[in-house]
C-alpha cells in the first residue's frame, strides 16, 4: 500500500464507501466525516454506501445523510430519495428525503432464504460458544449476523467456525470489522455496487471502473478493493492486513471517520 498523499486523483464520477469504522467511530459518524460526504455532493460527485448492515438500521442514515443511495446487508437491499435527482435540496445534510426501497430478489426467494438463515442462525449460537446474533438483527431482511467485535468479542478460531458453518449450509459468508455476515444468493459489495449504479444512473459501473474511489478497512472489502484501481483502507485497515491478499491500493493517515475526511479533501483539493 501507498500512503495516501501518494496519490493523484483522476477526474472523477463518484465514491463508494464501507459505513462501520470507515464513515463511523465508535459507532457514529463524526461531523468531520459528515462534513465530507456533503462536501463530495456538492462538488458533483455521486457517494454511495454499501455496507454489510441491515436494511432497517440504515434507514435513518439514508433519509439523512447527503448520499445517493446505501446499499445494505452485502448487496441484496438498496434505500434510496423517491426523487432521485443528483443536485436538489434532498441530498443536503440533515434534509429528511423519502425512500424507496429496492431488493435484488423478490419476495417469495427472500422469505424462503430467510426462513432457512434462522436455521442456520440457531445452529450457530447453539455450537459455537459465545456466539450470539448481532444486536440490529431485527432489521436484517435478506442476510444473518454474528456479533464478533460490536458488542462481544469472539477470538479468530470462534469466527471462523461461524464462516465454515454458514458456508456448509451453502451460505456466503464474510467478515466485516464487527460481524459475520453470512447470506444466499449471489450478490455481495461488488455486485450491489454494479447493481446500483445501473439503477440509479444508468450506467455500467464495470464500463468505468477507473472514474470510482472505494474507501473502507476490512476483509468483506476485499473484492472491492481488488476490483477498482482507486482503492482505499482507512488506518485501522492495519489489523486486517494479515488476511488479505488484495489490499487497498492507498491508505490514510487518519483512521475511521477522520480517514474518510481526508480521503475527501485529497480528492477536492
Amino acid at each position: 500500500m501507498l500512503p495516501l498523499n501518494a496519490w493523484r486523483p483522476p477526474p472523477l464520477s463518484g465514491v463508494l464507501t464501507d459505513i462501520d469504522d470507515t464513515l463511523t467511530t465508535g459507532g457514529a459518524i463524526t461531523p468531520d466525516a459528515l462534513q465530507a460526504l456533503a462536501d463530495l455532493t456538492a462538488a458533483g460527485l455521486h457517494v454511495i454506501a454499501i455496507t454489510g448492515r441491515p436494511v432497517g438500521w440504515s434507514e435513518p442514515f439514508a433519509a439523512t445523510w447527503p448520499v445517493d443511495a446505501i446499499v445494505a446487508e452485502n448487496g441484496a437491499v438498496a434505500l434510496l430519495a423517491k426523487d432521485s435527482s443528483k443536485t436538489g435540496p434532498e441530498r443536503l445534510p440533515g434534509k429528511r428525503k423519502q425512500l424507496s426501497k429496492i431488493y435484488q430478489q423478490d419476495a417469495a426467494t427472500r422469505a424462503a432464504h430467510h426462513a432457512r438463515m434462522q436455521q442456520v442462525l440457531a445452529d450457530i449460537e447453539a455450537r459455537v460458544p459465545g456466539a450470539r446474533r448481532s444486536a440490529d438483527s431485527a432489521g436484517r431482511e435478506c442476510d444473518i449476523a454474528i456479533d464478533h467485535g460490536e458488542f462481544t468479542r469472539l477470538p479468530q478460531a470462534s469466527i471462523d467456525a461461524c464462516v465454515r458453518i454458514m458456508q456448509a449450509a451453502g451460505m456466503n459468508a464474510t467478515v466485516s470489522s464487527i460481524h459475520v455476515n453470512g447470506w444466499f444468493g449471489g450478490h455481495d459489495k461488488l455486485q450491489g455496487a454494479r447493481w446500483i449504479v445501473r439503477e440509479l444512473l444508468g450506467r455500467e459501473l464495470d464500463a468505468e471502473p477507473g472514474r470510482w474511489v472505494y474507501v473502507g478497512d476490512s476483509t468483506n472489502d476485499e473484492r472491492m478493493f481488488e476490483h477498482f484501481p482507486h482503492s482505499v483502507g482507512v488506518a485501522n485497515i492495519a489489523r486486517f492486513l494479515p488476511q488479505l491478499r488484495h489490499p487497498p491500493r492507498y491508505v490514510t493517515q487518519g483512521e475511521r471517520g477522520a480517514g474518510f475526511a481526508e480521503l475527501a479533501r485529497k480528492i477536492l483539493e
